[in-house]
């Protein structure tokens, strides 16, 4: 019997072209897809790009009703297996636009959805923007997340491993790793309430990590 591809979702929210936050999702999508590969699954991996449905997300909260390219986007999201989830850091944050198209999808649509968790910025310091505004955010919306999330800074791109801690690409490589095993190809049960894993719990297991 032919199993259905595993369907990937990607959403980055990168407001420049070329995007730095685009090529990191990219990435991300690129490392989870050999991962299932070797798995023997096929892998599908549909991005969408915040920027071409900003007003659209504008004018749903207005009217409350999405446009036809904001709910093929939403569509998208929701009916993926996996979410991997990129934002550019704002004023220490998560961007307004990451948030809004997150506030404007149903309450329960990613209930037990496993996503991976990444954003971009340029200095090392806002990294905390991953466990202090991303992670309890998807928390809240009952996601499943990647004990592993990446965040690149302007400089990561051409560091190489110092042997202290890991470069770019192997954060990436051990992020893809892990989400690829909490990805589950469609039609398989979904991940019941009991197998979620608590926010305390994630935040207490990146720690022993160190």
């Amino acid at each position: 019997m032919t199993t259905a591809p595993i369907r990937l979702a990607v959403v980055s929210a990168g407001l420049s072209e070329p995007s730095s936050t685009r090529m990191l999702a990219d990435r991300l999508a690129g490392a989870t897809r050999d991962q299932l590969a070797e798995q023997g699954h096929e892998v599908r991996v549909d991005t969408v790009e915040l920027r071409d449905v900003a007003t659209e997300i504008a004018n749903n909260f207005v009217t409350g009703f999405p446009g036809r390219a904001l709910r093929e986007a939403l569509g998208t999201v929701t009916e993926a297996d996996g979410l991997i989830a990129v934002t550019p850091v704002f004023t220490a944050s998560y961007s307004g636009l990451f948030k809004s198209f997150f506030d404007v999808m149903e309450n329960d649509a990613l209930n037990g959805k496993p996503v991976l968790l990444a954003a971009t910025g340029g200095t090392p310091r806002h990294s905390l923007v991953l466990e202090h505004a991303m992670r309890p955010m998807f928390a809240y919306l009952r996601a499943l997340t990647a004990p592993t999330a990446v965040y690149a800074a302007t400089d990561d791109w051409g560091a190489a491993d110092d042997g202290v801690s890991p470069s770019l690409p192997g954060r990436i490589a051990r992020a893809g790793r892990e989400f690829a095993g909490l990805v589950r190809p469609s039609g398989t049960p979904a991940v019941r309430d009991a197998e979620l894993v608590p926010f305390e719990q994630q935040l207490a297991a990146l720690r022993t990590e160190g």
